[in-house]
């Protein structure tokens, strides 16, 4: 079929295509979507395709027309894949379609493609790697962390203070001043789950007493209408828990785990700050090698990855459904960032052959079951069905892009 294809100036990753297929062509297709039809068509009074075709032209004339469309674009779509040799990434929008008897059809292809990306300037960067150091106050607070975890609850008979937990009955006066009935809470004092005002109200009460005056809302409340206002608010203290925590000594660290003593313990857990630590400053200076690269070589991303990128993110913290737009405007330089670095890794890796194939990702897996003691099949069965190979494949390629990259630049 003689498809005339010129694509307009495009921008990025976008682009758009005029298509005009002669109207010899279209009538022809036209033709053989109506005897499809009358080959098939059921009309009263006639045997399945027997009717005459005037009537099968009349009586589908919307369903012949419209699958006529269609052939006709995919036909072309097939064309210009083949002519041009693109990588598109979306699915092609059609606009200005144009169908008239006698006359060529036309309209625009619009859709986006992996970008070409060509990277000049690879290696002779710096990066230093940060210290991975374990300070004092990292490993006390990991330790208090394992306290709080046998950490227990009692109820006490006086008035709560920071750290408690309360269990209250609070209510706000409504704009005639009236206080309703008030609803219960659970609140621990100091994590930021009630305004300072009503915590500061809440500690005024013994369990069974009831306090009631007016409270300021802060300057800084998400509500708007709301800053700066003074409402009248009851609070009744209906139980008030103190938490206790262990000591940290010998016999804590033996009901931790397998520790002996707590020096035992106490060492486990710097070798664990101290391996994480290394692993992030590995993960920041990759991230630093990988944003000098990118800034050395400029080039455009596809929108709809951006998009798509930030719209996972929104749904992993649950964004809310009103939120989701500003959420994206904010998150967008860093979503663009990411599929930038992405991008930057699999032409690295699709140019010096460094993808994972398939004996790397047993490999990985092998080696995650081993150290689980599990059965490998099992380890991979599991990680099939819930898609996560993919992400190992790409964490083995995103190791080896790195190894071929150290080779190349000098890392601290």
């Amino acid at each position: 079929m003689d498809i005339q294809i010129t694509q307009k100036e495009s921008a990025g990753a976008e682009r758009h295509v005029d298509v005009s297929i002669p109207a010899e062509a279209v009538q022809a297709a036209e033709e053989r979507t109506a005897r499809r039809y009358a080959s098939q068509a059921r009309l009263p009074g006639f045997r399945p395709g027997k009717a005459p075709a005037a009537m099968v032209r009349k009586r589908f004339a919307a369903e012949i027309r419209q699958d006529t469309v269609q052939a006709l674009v995919q036909e072309a779509y097939t064309q210009l894949m083949a002519q041009q040799k693109l990588e598109p990434i979306t699915q092609p929008h059609i606009h200005d379609l144009k169908f008239e008897d006698g006359a060529p059809m036309t309209f625009t292809f619009h859709f986006e493609v992996r970008p070409e990306i060509t990277l000049e300037k690879l290696d002779g960067f710096t990066v230093e790697k940060g210290s991975g150091e374990v300070t004092e106050e990292m490993l006390q607070q990991q330790l208090d962390a394992l306290r709080d975890q046998k950490a227990t609850w009692a109820p006490v008979e006086e008035k709560p203070a920071p750290g408690d937990m309360v269990t209250v009955e609070l209510a706000t006066a409504d704009a005639d001043g009236t206080v309703p009935a008030g609803q219960e809470y659970r609140i621990t004092l100091g994590d930021n789950q009630a305004i300072p005002g009503i915590e500061e109200l809440i500690m005024e009460a013994a369990p069974g007493q009831t306090v009631e005056r007016p409270v300021k809302w802060p300057e800084d409340f998400p509500d708007e209408a709301q800053r700066g206002q003074s409402k009248l608010t009851r609070v009744t203290v209906k139980e008030v828990k103190r938490k206790t925590t262990p000591v940290l000594d010998d016999a804590f660290a033996r009901e931790i785990g397998d520790f002996d003593s707590v020096d035992a313990l106490t060492a486990a857990v710097r070798e664990d700050l101290s391996a994480n630590a290394t692993r992030e400053a590995d993960a920041e200076q990759r991230a630093k090698l990988l944003d000098a690269i990118i800034d050395a070589n400029p080039f455009e991303v596809p929108p709809t990855w951006v998009r798509q990128l930030s719209q996972s993110y929104a749904q992993a913290y649950q964004v809310p459904e009103q939120d989701v737009d500003r959420f994206a405007q904010e998150f967008r330089p860093i979503a663009e960032r990411q599929v930038r670095r992405d991008l930057v890794v699999d032409t690295i890796a699709k140019q010096h052959q460094l993808q994972a194939t398939e004996a790397d990702v047993d490999a990985e897996v092998q080696q995650m079951a081993e150290s689980r003691g599990l059965d490998a099949g099992k380890v991979y069965a599991t990680l099939q069905k819930s898609n996560r190979l993919s992400e190992i494949e790409h964490g083995i390629t995103e190791r080896k892009v790195f190894e071929w990259l150290k080779e190349r630049n000098t890392l601290g």
